[in-house]
């Protein structure tokens, strides 16, 4: 068996720790990485170096951000009364491209998973419900995401805001627009009925 040096497998098992990188994807990475230009490969490693320097997490919204608060936090524009509670980062970019949401966010950094070992106290709830005491918030979007971990998410979190008094709703969950009805799972199809509305 040939023997892979030592630098290349240690390139190999790195990229492999990342999320959706399995082995082989690791080792045509390492590879198109090997053939790369120099210069390349260290703009790379630049990129990742400033990354972890520069950017981190908003310590009010836990968005990400340059400084100690996000474009969002920081924006005179954004409605604060309307707080939108997503898992990730990636949602609000998300949200934000449909340019409908005009108000600010809290991200949890994840969902309860008793099966991954995340329970609330894994995620960023406490500061939350803290947020909502110290805020003149009137409303609560709960919008994670509609499977089994989401949904353990967004209850719990009902349960903890309610004594609050703040309002709190679900976006609506249903038929994807260009989907077809004989496609749909049950539960997408009995969310599309309960959350209908007036045409």
């Amino acid at each position: 068996m040939t023997e892979v040096p030592g630098a290349l497998t240690r390139l190999m098992e790195e990229l492999g720790r990342l999320p959706g990188i399995g082995p082989k994807t690791a080792q045509r990475l390492s590879f198109y990485l090997l053939r790369t230009p120099r210069d390349s490969v260290e703009r790379l490693a630049g990129a990742l170096v400033e990354l972890k320097a520069r950017i981190r997490f908003c310590e009010q919204c836990f968005f990400i951000a340059e400084g100690d608060r996000c474009a969002i936090c920081l924006s005179p524009r954004r409605d604060r009364s309307i707080l939108c509670v997503v898992e990730e980062p990636l949602d609000v970019l998300a949200i934000e491209r449909t340019g409908e949401y005009h108000g600010v966010y809290h991200v949890l950094q994840g969902a309860i998973s008793p099966i991954d070992g995340i329970g609330p106290g894994e995620l960023k709830i406490a500061e939350l419900v803290a947020r909502l005491r110290r805020e003149p918030v009137a409303e609560v979007i709960l919008a994670t995401d509609p499977d089994m971990e989401g949904e353990a998410t967004a209850s719990y979190l009902a349960e903890q805001l309610e004594p609050l008094g703040v309002r709190t709703s679900r976006l609506a969950h249903g038929l994807p627009v260009g989907g077809e009805l004989e496609y749909a799972d049950e539960l997408t199809l009995a969310r599309a009925f309960s959350g209908r509305q007036a045409f």
